[in-house]
């Protein structure tokens, strides 16, 4: 083979490894749009139970991925404590940003879920030790400078819509430090360790984390729910669109990194833009 036909073979060979990146990043996208609008279908229907919502997700994955590594019949590669610390951030995360639906729109929280990308550069910065160009930089600083339009919109001159928008934004930004958290600390394990043993420790103790806080917090919640066929489908429809997601996001952090993770999940905005004109007929 000749020099030119090896640059050729190589050129393309990268390019379509670009491309597999980018759809997996776009897979993600989409579902994560999904796991949006069925969290604020739920929110709307008057159940605020976003702990429980989120627990149904990682029982799913400590059933599915657990029994593959049970029958494979190995062990922990990854001390459990920290495990447990990955569950811990990562339902921290999910409860902030679900409990954001009770206040805020679906287009503020998805839109604001973009924190997690500041968030991601500073954390993979001082712990992973990974580098980023100017132009990464600049387009980190363009996602800040639109997050400060939905504030200013959530804050009145736009109508952002919601009960109290602005107290939404600051669950959806705080829960973005745990997301960013949990990606990093996620990005570290599947890059070194076995993807199906992290999404199913990630499961276990995020269902047994979620158990203790469920116990604490939201039993008076769900005791006041009347459930309804409508509130069962978009639970199951969040549960399954959750499972899609830490499903594949593990194959996203392993190829690309959390930055460029969070950065492919930005579409998920216009996905969400969608769902707010077709399905709460609201104007933007």
């Amino acid at each position: 083979m000749s020099w030119s036909a090896a640059g050729s073979w190589f050129k393309s060979h990268v390019t379509l490894n670009n491309l597999y990146r980018l759809f997996l990043g776009q897979v993600v996208s989409f579902v994560l749009a999904l796991m949006s609008f069925t969290s604020s279908l739920i929110a709307s229907l008057g159940v605020d139970a976003p702990i429980t919502q989120s627990s149904f997700t990682y029982l799913t994955l400590a059933v599915v991925y657990g029994g593959i590594l049970l029958y494979r019949g190995q062990k922990l590669r990854i001390p459990w404590y920290w495990y447990l610390a990955l569950g811990f951030v990562d339902v921290q995360g999910n409860y902030l940003v679900n409990k954001a639906f009770q206040f805020s729109s679906i287009t503020s929280v998805t839109l604001l879920d973009c924190w997690t990308v500041v968030w991601a550069i500073i954390l993979t910065y001082i712990f992973i030790g990974t580098r980023y160009s100017l132009w990464q930089l600049f387009g980190a600083a363009l996602c800040v400078l639109g997050l400060g339009l939905v504030l200013l919109s959530d804050a009145g001159v736009g109508g952002g819509g919601g009960s109290k928008p602005l107290l939404g934004d600051a669950l959806v930004i705080s829960g973005t430090l745990f997301f960013a958290m949990s990606n990093v600390g996620e990005e570290f394990c599947v890059k070194k360790k076995d993807r199906v043993e992290v999404i199913s420790m990630l499961g276990l103790f995020g269902m047994l984390v979620s158990g203790v806080e469920l116990s604490i917090f939201e039993l008076k919640s769900l005791e006041s729910v009347t459930w309804s066929t409508d509130i069962m489908l978009a639970a199951i429809g969040y549960t399954l669109s959750g499972f899609m997601f830490y499903s594949i996001t593990p194959f996203v952090l392993k190829l690309s990194g959390a930055t460029m993770f969070n950065l492919s999940l930005l579409t998920s905005d216009m996905w969400a833009v969608v769902v707010r004109i077709l399905f709460y007929h609201q104007q933007l």
